[in-house]
């Protein structure tokens, strides 16, 4: 059991230092890296304290405070998952349309193009 809550804690300070990398290097937006963020500090948090993953693995009714701490990783996770799935989502709309636009600006243009050449012609 230690040697998870050891590798957790790892795996929980890995996170952080690369979110604060990416974050550091543009490669990842700040409003996006506070959910990783937040879940490097739930990871950290569950494998550091051993009270805290007994009383939960006792209120979830679980045998093993390691499968409680697998668990709420897992769930931690697919919440940030779930988030991110959202956010493409949004971002997939606002890209067509966005798209649609251009492509009314674009027929707009080309309109405009058309009548100034049909009046040049007279």
């Amino acid at each position: 059991m230690d040697r998870l809550l050891n590798v957790t804690t790892g795996l929980g300070c890995v996170l952080i230092a690369f979110v604060l990398i990416s974050v550091r290097r543009a490669h990842i937006r700040v409003e996006y890296s506070v959910s990783w963020l937040g879940a490097a500090v739930v990871l950290l948090i569950l494998s550091r304290s051993h009270s805290l993953l007994n009383w939960i693995t006792a209120a979830i009714g679980l045998s093993s405070p390691a499968l409680a701490l697998i668990l709420l990783v897992f769930c931690v996770f697919l919440v940030v998952f779930y988030r991110f799935s959202i956010i493409i989502s949004d971002l997939k709309d606002a890209n067509i349309a966005m798209a649609q636009r251009v492509a009314i600006l674009e027929f707009e243009v080309q309109s405009s193009h058309e009548i100034e050449q049909a009046q040049q012609v007279n």
